[in-house]
């Protein structure tokens, strides 16, 4: 056997880790982000003070939370161990998902069982125990630094959305399960979804009933969720797909003009406020665009990153979010773009100039690929185009036949002066001066 023929039998046997033959599994739901969006905005992909889960895990800048893990662990142990439920139960029951666990990672672990296993139940009992004292099922210590540092707790929130700080929901949903044991009345107990969309929603302030549409008492438990990431997401656009629209434009499916050309056609920007309605729901009726508010502050712009960076990562998601950035990259693609959805009150600007988040915009959709045809909104970017094309050579008629006038009316002006000039100046040589 020849030199080359060893060393490529060898190259053969070798198998990827960075992105593994799995990892374009419907299992395999947990990614690094794109480095197009990474390249973009780096932090929003970095935790800045919690690592979750394996790809981050044993950073020195993480180590201050990291060693309150056990000090949360321990708590939630004293209260079920009465209850019958220790700690080897905890331990026990996520080391029967080891496999379905590794199988959630796009890149290989090299971490032993034992380690992963003790990782993955920490990081759960961790972040369960968080959701509880948050929402005041459980009580804490008032004295608490991680409740009682203010700085902490906008960062823990930002971190536990990061795509690639993420353990299995149905980790926590099993940890959730068993440390149930310490509460009296737990028909009465909120699920996992209720404590953690409320934790979630204490910074982005979304009025209750968007939650609950979804995800209330009615419906305690939402299946096939991926990780907190993708629950927080499917808030946002419900669990079930949206089926296609039938009024629409084939022949006008492409991308919208910005919303200052759509003003010379005659359609108008507008908010749609409705506590019911979701950020998603946007609608066009006789030329007038209804966009639901969207807030835009640090906080929004990461969660929007991630969101982006996981349905492009994970072939079995909608592009609901691509979708919708797609659609607000189209109207806002300039300064002025952006400045005319401030004043119209659909963007609350938190972010910066004008000039800023229309770059936001702009660089973040590059990062994207979508089929306008199954977009959500494919009948939205059909309907506007076909308006758009109708009103425009009209509008441009009108104000085509306005600059006549105008031009008319100025020469004639100017005439009227050049002949009283020419009058005077004749006027004042024959008749001069005594």
């Amino acid at each position: 056997m020849s030199t080359w023929s060893s060393s490529m039998e060898q190259r053969f046997k070798e198998q990827p880790t960075l992105l593994t033959p799995s990892a374009g599994n419907q299992s395999c739901c947990i990614c690094r982000a794109p480095r197009s969006l990474v390249q973009f905005n780096e932090k929003a992909f970095q935790p800045q003070i919690v690592s979750i889960g394996p790809y981050h895990h044993g950073k020195e800048r993480l180590n201050m939370v990291e060693q309150h893990k056990p000090r949360f662990f321990s708590a939630l142990i004293e209260r079920t161990k009465d209850g019958g439920v220790g700690l080897d139960h905890y331990f026990t029951a996520v080391a029967l998902k080891e496999n379905e666990i590794r199988d959630c990672y796009s890149e290989f672990l090299p971490c032993e069982s034992k380690a992963l296993i003790e990782m993955m139940v920490l990081d759960a009992c961790f972040i369960v125990e968080v959701f509880r004292i948050f929402g005041r099922v459980i009580w804490s210590d008032w004295d608490d630094p991680i409740f009682t540092t203010q700085w902490i707790f906008p960062f823990l929130i930002k971190d536990l959305l990061q795509i690639e700080n993420q353990i299995p929901f149905s980790v926590l949903q099993v940890v959730f399960d068993l440390s149930k044991g310490d509460i009296a009345d737990k028909a009465a107990t909120p699920s996992l979804n209720e404590l953690a969309l409320g934790f979630f929603n204490s910074a982005f302030q979304r009025p209750q009933e968007q939650l609950e549409k979804f995800f209330g008492v009615s419906r305690p438990r939402v299946f096939n969720v991926k990780h907190l990431l993708d629950l927080f997401r499917l808030s946002f656009i419900g669990h079930t797909e949206v089926e296609q629209p039938a009024n629409v434009y084939v022949d006008y499916l492409q991308l919208i003009p910005s919303a200052t050309q759509l003003l010379l056609s005659g359609i108008n920007c507008m908010p749609r406020n409705d506590c019911n309605l979701n950020l998603l729901d946007v609608q066009f009726n006789h030329g007038i665009l209804q966009i639901p508010p969207l807030t835009l502050d640090d906080c929004m712009s990461s969660f929007l990153l991630n969101c982006v960076a996981f349905e492009q990562s994970f072939n079995y998601s909608s592009r609901h979010l691509s979708s919708y950035i797609i659609f607000m990259r189209c109207l806002v693609s300039t300064e002025k773009g952006a400045e005319l959805l401030s004043e119209n009150r659909i963007l609350l600007n938190y972010l910066g100039s004008n000039a800023e988040v229309a770059t936001f915009f702009n660089d973040l959709s590059m990062g994207i690929t979508i089929d306008i045809s199954t977009s959500y909104l494919a009948a939205i970017f059909g309907q506007v185009n076909r308006y758009h094309e109708m009103f425009l050579p009209r509008t441009r008629r009108y104000f085509a036949a306005s600059w006549s006038t105008i031009v008319s009316v100025a020469s004639f002006v100017v005439s009227v002066f050049t002949f009283v000039s020419a009058f005077y100046t004749i006027y004042a040589y024959y008749s001069p001066r005594k």
